[in-house]
């Protein structure tokens, strides 16, 4: 075997067995003036996709002010996370809509 094709094969078995996830896109739904249950088993670099299915447009705000999605009737945004931690999130139009979000490294 040529150093070429030893070097792909430890970089292949390297990447596999690294323990490195994916990261996984989850989807927040609104809908009723309600914000849907946040996930569970949020990561850093994992994707939210916010979808707004009300007839109002809402937001999606973080009350550390590390996200602030605007999100129209009928509409989707997306973030990725990007830190640790819990977020308190809430609805700028109808601050009674809230939420937290249990980011794990």
């Amino acid at each position: 075997m040529d150093l070429l094709m030893k070097s792909l094969l430890l970089f292949t078995l390297l990447w596999t067995g690294s323990g490195v996830a994916a990261a996984a896109d989850y989807k927040v739904t609104i809908t009723g003036m309600k914000f849907g249950p946040p996930p569970a088993e949020l990561k850093v670099g994992d994707v939210i996709v916010w979808r707004n299915d009300d007839i109002f447009r809402h937001t999606a705000t973080a009350r550390d002010k590390s996200f602030d999605i605007d999100l129209p009737p009928k509409s989707e945004g997306r973030m990725t996370i990007s830190r640790a931690g819990a977020v308190d999130y809430y609805c700028r139009f109808h601050p009674a809509m809230t939420g937290t979000l249990d980011v794990r490294p």
